[in-house]
């Protein structure tokens, strides 16, 4: 298993640190910019773009980010960095783009947005080819399973993490099938916690954050139950506003 013990050492900025996406928004490279120089670690979602390249986008569909009807998937990466974030001056970034920006100066946490295990087939392998020979700490995650398999059949340098929600037993069930591949970390959302499954899989001494953390209510539960926060809205460093 690869270490992830450096995850609990920052509060980790949700898709970087923006202003709820009013004038600096969600995955843009202004909200990195601003995370790095906060010095929080960043969460930032991967999507591949129509010729195979990862750009930094949570959604599957365009249209709540850039006001466009359209999948991300269907556009190249030249046709995605020309489309404007919530009507700013950002664009759409690559993750070569994302990683020449913050060139190290915080970790990355790096989810990877799945559909299917044929529609994201080579995926993992596009990711570690682009994160090659980058100086700084990253880990990798994602709540598809057969992406989280792939990770771990690539045997790549960096930790790997089950993002997850849920507390029922069904839901458990499924976790912990990818918790026996051997996990690094959890991303687990903070109001399932308390439950048996984190319970278990914390007396191994696993690395856990939660998401997403925007009230102090949250900012207990995680330090409480977790290590670490994925945050969004306010700064960690002075009280979040409710």
């Amino acid at each position: 298993m690869t270490s992830a013990a450096w995850i609990k050492d920052l509060p980790v900025a949700h898709r970087g640190y923006h202003d709820m996406n009013k004038a600096v928004w969600e995955n843009s490279l202004s909200a990195f910019a601003r995370a790095a120089d906060a010095g929080f670690a960043i969460e930032c979602d991967l999507q591949l773009s129509a010729d195979s390249i990862p750009m930094v986008f949570h959604d599957d569909k365009l249209e709540r980010v850039c006001g466009i009807k359209g999948d991300v998937r269907e556009r190249t990466a030249s046709e995605l960095g020309l489309l404007s974030i919530g009507g700013t001056a950002d664009r759409i970034p690559t993750l070569k783009q994302m990683l020449k920006l913050v060139d190290g100066r915080v970790p990355l946490v790096i989810e990877l947005k799945g559909r299917t295990a044929e529609e994201d087939d080579g995926f993992v392998d596009i990711v570690l080819e682009e994160l090659e020979g980058y100086q700084g700490k990253v880990a990798l995650m994602s709540f598809d399973h057969h992406l989280i398999r792939d990770l771990k059949k690539a045997d790549g340098p960096y930790p790997i993490g089950l993002t997850a929600e849920g507390s029922q037993p069904e839901e458990f069930f499924k976790h912990d099938e990818m918790a026996q591949l051997g996990l690094d970390f959890i991303s687990y959302h903070w109001s399932d916690l308390p439950n048996s499954f984190i319970t278990a899989q914390r007396q191994t001494g696993i690395a856990l954050i939660t998401w997403t953390v925007r009230d102090e209510n949250a900012r207990e539960a995680t330090y409480k139950y977790a290590d670490q926060m994925t945050f969004e809205g306010f700064d960690p460093r002075t009280s979040p506003t409710a």
